[in-house]
């Protein structure tokens, strides 16, 4: 599993203390764009959707294209392709297609949408997020839990998934039963040592991420994963 840290981290000597990681930079907050490219490992460039979503700010896909392009000249660079997190399937699918660079690119399902369309991207192409929703606000609930053990029953039924899953901002699942690939999180950049907007006890940058990047996941989806994980079913 690949531990993508979210940016920005704050100062930049502590973003530095990180060289040799993988990074997720958004679109919505791109200061830290250059040198992940210079000290990461593999960099993800997320749309901002969410942000946007959360934030009631308008989006312009035209303008995440133009920052892609330079940034996907790295081979290890991969984008999250523009999403809409409350809109249906049909409205997803029309900004697939306005994609301009291919299988750079990953689409985004989200579990309010029907599986089938989950089942539809994974078979077109090489990496799939899984994605927020106003549906299933909450990753982690009791309703979360069961509708992404019901996608993994249609996906994977009892083996390994047929494509690259990544969970977005779902990287507080890494060691967790899902067979994810990758995972995101900006929990570092929120509560590392010297961050200016902590919200818990300070920790030191490279021992938190040294920590998190020790978590794997399984390569198979056990089919009779039916049950809630002790851990979920207490939340």
């Amino acid at each position: 599993m690949i531990h993508y840290f979210g940016t920005p981290i704050t100062p930049r000597s502590s973003l530095l203390q990180l060289a040799g990681r993988s990074f997720c930079v958004s679109f919505s907050a791109p200061s830290d764009i250059e040198v992940c490219h210079e000290i990461g490992e593999s960099v993800m460039l997320d749309n901002g959707a969410f942000s946007f979503w959360t934030q009631r700010r308008p989006t312009d896909w035209p303008a995440f294209y133009d920052w892609c392009e330079p940034w996907l000249a790295f081979h290890t660079t991969w984008a999250v392709i523009p999403d809409v997190i409350d809109g249906d399937a049909a409205a997803n699918d029309r900004l697939l297609e306005r994609w301009p660079f291919g299988q750079r690119g990953a689409p985004v399902w989200h579990p309010h949408e029907p599986i089938e369309r989950l089942l539809t991207l994974a078979a077109s192409w090489s990496r799939v997020c899984i994605g927020g929703s106003a549906a299933y606000p909450q990753i982690r609930s009791r309703a979360w839990h069961a509708r992404i053990a019901e996608a993994m029953n249609a996906l994977c039924g009892d083996g390994p998934p047929p494509t690259w899953l990544h969970l977005l901002r779902g990287m507080a699942l890494a060691g967790a039963h899902y067979p994810i690939a990758s995972a995101d999180s900006s929990s570092l950049a929120r509560n590392h040592k010297g961050a200016p907007s902590r919200r818990r006890p300070p920790r030191d940058p490279e021992k938190q991420a040294r920590e998190v990047a020790s978590r794997q996941c399984p390569a198979h989806w056990r089919a009779s994963s039916t049950q809630l994980p002790l851990f979920a079913a207490a939340r």
